[in-house]
């Protein structure tokens, strides 16, 4: 099953939490409106020649362990979880903190959004990697060849986070139903600018 919530069923929502010292309700809000903006970031890497390379090596080089038994964020490096959202969202990476500092009028702020980001990017591609290669019932994702698999999953998962109305409608309204309209209005904007560019 590739699916956006098994995906989420993969993130330590309570090691997380105490990690940024906050409750589990406002983590688990905080993650369930960075993770779709981490994956259409990853997808406008995917689908750009130049940097979808790197999408890939970075991929391969998450530990694929990660996930076995649940993941344990004392082995997630958060260091490489920076350098992989630098890469991923470059010049307007202060531009997508901030639209997910305001997600639903909620409490979380830019800083909160900052610092869980890098937990969450490499937990993102170790799961990629693990559909990638077949992990779970995934298989056939991994027969699509190198080029397309990565940007496959990543389909289908932004797919799911819609709640399966289909990616048709674009990443605004993705965000836009992860996260209230106007910080996926931005969000969409900016990825939209990533996704076109060459």
């Amino acid at each position: 099953m590739t699916s956006f919530d098994d995906l989420l069923s993969n993130v330590p929502v309570a090691q997380i939490a105490e990690k940024l010292g906050v409750d589990e309700a406002t983590a688990k809000t905080a993650i369930s409106a960075a993770v779709p903006v981490l994956l259409g970031g990853f997808q406008a890497q995917a689908g750009n020649p130049e940097t979808g390379l790197n999408l890939e090596n970075e991929v391969a080089n998450q530990p694929h362990a990660l996930l076995d038994g649940g993941v344990d964020m004392n082995q997630v490096n958060t260091d490489n979880g920076s350098q992989i959202v630098d890469q991923t969202f470059g010049a307007e990476k202060n531009t997508v903190i901030s639209a997910l500092g305001n997600v639903g009028g909620s409490n979380i702020s830019q800083d909160l959004m900052g610092k869980l980001l890098p937990m969450l990017a490499p937990i993102v591609l170790a799961y990629l990697g693990k559909k990638a290669l077949g992990g779970g019932s995934g298989g056939a994702a991994a027969q699509s060849g190198g080029g397309g698999g990565i940007g496959d999953i990543l389909g289908s998962l932004l797919g799911g986070a819609t709640g399966g109305q289909g990616g048709s409608g674009g990443l605004g309204d993705i965000l836009g139903k992860a996260m209230g309209q106007n910080a996926g209005n931005v969000l969409g904007n900016v990825l939209g600018g990533l996704l076109g560019k060459k």
